[in-house]
């Protein structure tokens, strides 16, 4: 398969030029100026090109609680907000704690066929805080990460023996940090104490942590203090609403929660001065009676693009080249992928973007059966055109 992408604004972590690209065999063969091929062409003058978007915090819901979301919708969802890869949380039901799990989903995507997922493992059995003998039946050439978002491991001594393994196997622990016991008293003090003491384990260990959804002024600073201290093996993530709202503006229900201006303002620094390594939606879709019962979350592929360009880009300044480092270069490098980035041989996981164009945020409009979500009827710049995954046209607003 062949296909020619002429006169766009090609746009990844190290580029921003005029130009060609010419994809062959789902790769990209060649890049530059006046390249004429006989094959399909798409004149994509105006437009940006980049990298697609890889989201490392997502729930798809399947199995179990395909009424929220399934791995079609899910990945319908995905391509429309220029997405071709999920790293997809284990807290389904049955929990995600078996490679036989693990698999089925993989099938389920491979059918589907529209994005690559990767399925993480919960970090304890079932999620019951203690036991980790299933760690010893990952296969490691499938997951990479484990994790048990969701709720923090509050057992101290199960973390650290977690790490452990971990590092054994060269896996990525990747950490909801909240202590469940102190929430009640304070959602802040929860994340934070859970945070440092993670971030601790991993320096006196080695293994690889991954922050998820980092909320607070207090935790991304020790994260910060971490990074300085040339601690590579700690990365972190931050979601496009801990970046846009304030606790002031709107009191959606997520979790973590939507914290103060003076988190918000800090979490940007971070993000401007290279403290952050990626954008994460935390995607999660709830039907509207469940959001009704109190649960915590909201669906994110769909706006995620839109916010992190209207709050990064139109009012702080940063650059498209940062953005696509956070939601495409960083997670690629993450989990090992040969995509991310616009260069021979990389896999042509691209979007087509059209930045001047306003749209406001309908959620009937959503692929995703969640409809959960505060940005409803907000206006942004910036619309996903075309999605394609390797090479191959998997979502088109035409």
């Amino acid at each position: 398969m062949e296909k020619l992408i002429k006169n766009a604004r090609i746009i990844d972590f190290s580029k921003d030029f005029l130009g060609d690209i010419y994809i062959e065999n789902g790769k990209i063969a060649q890049i530059g100026l006046d390249i004429e091929k006989e094959c399909e062409t798409i004149d994509a003058k105006e437009k940006v090109l980049m990298p697609a978007f890889i989201d490392m915090h997502v729930h798809f819901r399947e199995p179990g609680f395909e009424y929220k979301e399934d791995i079609e919708s899910g990945s319908r969802s995905a391509v429309r907000g220029g997405f071709t890869t999920v790293n997809l949380m284990g807290n389904t039901n049955p929990i995600c704690s078996r490679m036989d799990i693990v698999k089925d989903v993989m099938k389920r995507a491979e059918e589907v066929g529209l994005i690559d997922v990767h399925q993480c493992i919960s970090i304890t059995n079932e999620f019951d805080g203690k036991d980790l003998s299933h760690l010893e039946d990952i296969d490691t050439d499938i997951v990479k990460i484990i994790t048990d978002d969701g709720k923090g491991v509050l057992n101290s001594r199960v973390m650290l023996d977690a790490m452990i393994k971990a590092k054994e196997k060269d896996l990525i622990v990747g950490v909801h940090a909240e202590d469940e016991e102190i929430t009640p008293y304070s959602y802040r003090i929860s994340e934070n104490i859970e945070t440092i003491r993670d971030i601790e384990l991993a320096k006196a260990i080695g293994a690889k942590l991954h922050l998820e959804h980092v909320s607070t002024k207090e935790a991304m600073e020790y994260i910060v203090e971490a990074k300085l201290k040339g601690f590579e093996n700690i990365t972190c993530e931050v979601a496009p609403h801990h970046i846009y709202f304030t606790s002031d503006e709107e009191n959606y229900r997520v979790n973590p929660p939507i914290r103060e201006i003076e988190d918000r303002e800090y979490l940007l620094w971070a993000i401007e001065n290279g403290f952050v390594d990626m954008i994460a939606t935390d995607h999660a879709p709830h039907t509207k009676e469940d959001k009704d019962k109190g649960a915590p979350g909201m669906v994110g592929l769909e706006t995620a693009f839109n916010i992190v360009y209207e709050k990064l880009v139109k009012e702080r300044g940063i650059s498209l080249n940062r953005v696509s480092e956070l939601m495409s270069k960083n997670p690629a490098r993450l989990l090992g992928m040969n995509k991310g980035e616009i260069n021979i041989g990389y896999e042509a996981d691209l979007v087509l973007l059209d930045l001047e164009k306003e749209i406001v945020i309908d959620s009937n409009e959503f692929a995703s059966k969640g409809k959960n979500t505060p940005f409803e009827g907000l206006k942004f710049n910036g619309e996903v055109i075309k999605t394609f995954k390797a090479g191959k046209e998997v979502y088109s607003k035409e």
